[in-house]
């Protein structure tokens, strides 16, 4: 007879997750002016002319708004462009990312 050879293969569970989500808050400052606010609202976080700028009243009257929820690269890669473009322009706008 010939040699058999037999093979046992071992399943190994893993639990799959969603990545964690990070929202993206701006805050309100007495210097940095709305229409700028609008622009970052519409170029870094792609909102439309009328959600950017209920955004920025919303934001005005509360004191923070949440801008969008994002994975933490995405997230943390929107506050910074935000930031630089602020910078830039000499406001001292403030964004942050938080964990969901």
């Amino acid at each position: 007879m010939a040699n058999e050879q037999t093979s046992v293969r071992s399943r190994t569970n893993t639990s799959l997750r969603e990545p964690r989500r990070y929202k993206v808050i701006i805050y309100n400052d007495d210097f940095t002016t709305m229409e700028f606010v609008v622009h970052v609202l519409q170029s870094v976080f792609f909102k439309t002319a009328d959600e950017a700028e209920a955004l920025m009243l919303n934001v005005h009257q509360k004191g923070s708004a949440t801008v969008g929820v994002y994975s933490y690269d995405i997230a943390t890669s929107k506050v910074r462009k935000a930031t630089m473009m602020a910078r830039e322009e000499n406001f001292p706008l403030r964004l942050e990312c938080k964990p969901e």
